[in-house]
């Protein structure tokens, strides 16, 4: 038999292995999993308005580009009837 030695040296092995695993992916995660760019920096995303002047601005833009898409899609609506390509009357 080999003795208490071997019985340390597999104990030791047993902690030692998991420890040193967690200590390798647990130090410097930054520079081994980033991907380069790949959240928006804080210019390129939208900021959300929390004072009540803010907000009232942003609904009113965004009332503003709903109005101007629901006038650019009764726009094509009226020329699809005057070009007689809707849905059905074409048949």
């Amino acid at each position: 038999m080999a003795g208490p030695n071997l019985e340390v040296f597999k104990f030791g092995m047993y902690i030692l292995f998991p420890i040193s695993i967690m200590y390798y992916f647990g130090t410097n995660l930054d520079g081994k999993f980033t991907v380069p760019d790949f959240w928006p920096k804080p210019g390129q995303t939208h900021r959300i308005p929390y004072e009540r002047e803010e907000i009232a601005k942003e609904l009113e833009r965004l009332k503003a580009r709903n109005l101007e898409g629901k006038i650019m899609r009764e726009r094509e609506r009226e020329r699809e009837r005057a070009t007689g390509e809707g849905r059905g009357e074409g048949e």
